[in-house]
């Protein structure tokens, strides 16, 4: 096995994805590794690992696998050796902005989410100090 291969464990370490969530990914048709070892081990590229991070970062965000595939579909047409004419590239792109939009979206409403729950952990702090017993002198 060369250096520009890893298998299955270096990509889990270094994605922090299960083994079982990279296999689903690869039954699912998002990532397929690049190449098998000679006793049959997935072997990846550091384009399979890209590929990995944008699954693991989408999924957060509630990005189905469709999503998620369409996504990578636009990259790797934008990303190919293929030409592509004015119009293609320019719906590509759109494609692309449309699920920047959405992220940033997602990631104001998580922003939200997370300004309420700290409210609320703070609330309970406050509560919990007014209950305290007053210390003894």
């Amino acid at each position: 096995m060369d250096d520009k291969h890893m298998q299955i464990g270096e990509v889990a370490a270094r994605t922090e994805l299960s083994l079982r969530t990279i296999r689903h990914y690869e039954e699912a048709g998002l990532v397929i590794p690049s190449a098998r070892s000679q006793g049959g081990f997935r072997l990846y590229t550091e384009t399979d690992v890209s590929r990995l991070m944008v699954i693991r970062r989408m999924k957060p965000l509630g990005f189905t696998l469709e999503q998620m595939r369409d996504l990578l579909e636009a990259i790797d047409r934008l990303d190919g050796d293929d030409a592509l004419d004015d119009g293609e590239n320019e719906a590509l792109l759109e494609r692309v902005r449309t699920y920047r939009q959405a992220a940033a979206e997602q990631v104001e409403k998580l922003r939200i989410q997370l300004a309420r729950a700290e409210d609320f952990a703070d609330t309970l702090g406050a509560r919990l100090g007014q209950n305290a017993p007053a210390a003894r002198v």
